[in-house]
């Protein structure tokens, strides 16, 4: 799985990551916040830049760390959230279950 980079560090947007830059993708990643006990994960619904995806986890879901995750075979598998994309043969994937 191809992860990185850093979105969030200590609360702060990565410094190498433009306000918008050129690439457009449909974005995924991983988020810790409420002291690294909760771990939010995020999918965009449309191509995003890197900054406005790394917006969305510093500014609406609270993170002061998060990781992108895959830009190029982001897809989510969930039906009761209307999520059923669609995509190539995938390898490494998380999931969650109710106990």
């Amino acid at each position: 799985m191809m992860t990185g980079p850093m979105l969030v560090v200590d609360g702060r947007i990565h410094p190498k990551i433009s306000t918008d830059g050129p690439s457009q993708k449909i974005r995924n990643g991983v988020g810790v916040r409420d002291e690294g006990r909760t771990a939010v994960f995020a999918i965009s619904e449309r191509p995003v830049s890197f900054g406005a995806f790394a917006r969305l986890f510093k500014d609406a879901l609270g993170c002061r760390n998060a990781l992108f995750l895959d830009g190029s075979v982001s897809s989510l598998y969930a039906p009761g959230l209307g999520r059923r994309d669609i995509s190539r043969p995938l390898g490494p994937l998380v999931g969650a279950v109710a106990r």
